[in-house]
């Protein structure tokens, strides 16, 4: 596991430590003695102030004093339905949720349908070789209400992976509700909105309408060693449909804009992206960061590919001059630039230093925007070449960062996380060179 992990909410995840979910829920008397038992492995220091602390915003959420009173609730129906709708007030102003009753209920729901996007999007990519091993409980996917996933964590009733499950489910919301709060406290869907009209009005081509795209394939051909790229071709769609891959070749669509520099019209792919609220969940707990604030930083961003070094820095002044029209000053920072030689200094875990990229943070308008920008060249190398491809550092990166096991423990789903690092990296290379 993380470091990190150990350091806050990440801690009730570990299946080796203090708060590890076991076959029965915790003891109902504090004299009993698995109740010694916990005592005595969390000591005195700073576990059993953990453990304390957590063990009393548990009461308070579910308005009970001991453990004791928790095991009448599960019984209690009347009371329960209670608090799930006190539960959902508290957490309504905890995170800032403005709106009557049924608004903030949907909102909190909302989290809920972002944990399962987190896992299921896991199911489907990272880990879809096992998905039937990692597949939620039906009764914990169904399930929306906090209050009801916590009284399920303490309910024998439910098998042991049930209520592992509950208890990531409500981690997960928790850092989802974390998330929102802070999209609204810094109005990224206006400044998503804002981004996409400075670019339609100050730097695409007026030439062309908006959302004109030239369809064009790139045919690559690559080495064998490390399938990095050797030579490639622009070709049209009607001369792609009529090729026939030869072993080491690639074929790859990419739809261009273009932009006026120079008196040239320079095409240019784009992929513009606002990372989804699932996506941010994952780089939380790949960080063992609980604030978005301190782990989030790439939140509006832009991925831009030409064909030609020299391009790129027409692009990159093109950019700028663009923000003066616009009334604002566009600062660069954070620049790293491995197109023109050197590795690349890496600082995220899974990532490969043989990556090559010009990568920026462009501040304008109010905003702070990820520029990557690659050539065709590198742009194929990032897609394709043997540890240095972008399906190689997602499955990287959720295993070197404990996610995988901190996610899906192998107490609970019997995977082996170090196996399945290496056999998921072997059929996405697979999948890569023969398909």
């Amino acid at each position: 596991m993380n470091q990190k992990h150990q350091e806050n909410i990440f801690l009730l995840l570990d299946q080796d430590g203090p708060f590890a979910t076991s076959g029965s829920p915790l003891p109902e008397s504090p004299f009993s003695k698995e109740a010694k038992k916990m005592a005595k492995l969390l000591g005195r220091g700073e576990e059993a102030t953990k453990h304390r602390i957590i063990r009393n915003q548990i009461f308070e959420f579910l308005d009970v004093n001991s453990f004791a009173e928790i095991k009448k609730l599960l019984t209690d129906r009347k009371r329960r339905e209670e608090i799930d709708r006190r539960a959902y007030a508290l957490l309504g102003n905890m995170f800032g949720i403005d709106g009557n009753e049924r608004e903030i209920v949907s909102r909190v729901n909302n989290y809920s349908r972002t944990a399962d996007g987190v896992i299921r999007y896991l199911r489907n990519k990272v880990l879809n070789n096992y998905s039937s091993h990692i597949e939620m409980t039906n009764e914990i996917d169904a399930l929306s209400s906090p209050a009801e996933l916590l009284l399920i964590v303490f309910d024998d009733n439910y098998h042991i992976k049930a209520r592992f499950e509950a208890k990531r489910k409500l981690i997960l919301m928790n850092l989802a509700g974390s998330i929102d709060q802070r999209e609204r406290e810094t109005n990224i869907e206006n400044k998503f909105t804002n981004f996409l009209s400075f670019l339609n009005d100050h730097v695409w081509s007026k030439r062309t309408k908006i959302g004109e795209l030239e369809v064009v394939y790139l045919l690559s051909s690559h080495e064998k060693e490390n399938f990095t790229c050797t030579k490639f071709a622009i070709i049209s769609r009607d001369k792609a449909e009529k090729i026939k891959l030869k072993p080491g070749q690639k074929l790859t669509l990419i739809k261009r804009r273009r932009f006026s520099a120079n008196g040239r019209e320079i095409p240019i792919y784009v992929s513009i992206r606002k990372k989804p609220p699932e996506a941010k969940v994952l780089k939380l707990l790949r960080k063992g960061e609980t604030n978005p604030a301190v782990a989030v930083d790439d939140e509006l961003g832009l991925m831009g590919v030409l064909e030609s070094p020299l391009d790129i820095k027409v692009f990159q002044r093109h950019l700028t001059s663009s923000a003066i029209k616009a009334d604002s000053f566009m600062a660069l920072e954070d620049i790293s630039d491995s197109l023109t030689g050197g590795k690349r200094v890496t600082k995220n875990t899974g990532s490969s230093s043989k990556t090559s990229m010009f990568k920026f943070f462009a501040r304008l308008g109010g905003m702070r925007v990820e520029f990557i920008v690659h050539t065709y060249e590198s742009y194929l190398n990032y897609i394709y070449q043997r540890d240095v491809s972008h399906d190689e550092y997602e499955v990287k990166r959720i295993f070197d960062t404990g996610v995988a096991e901190l996610l899906f423990p192998q107490s609970i789903y019997f995977l082996d996380m170090k196996k399945l690092r290496d056999l998921q990296l072997r059929w996405f290379r697979r999948q890569i060179e023969e398909f």
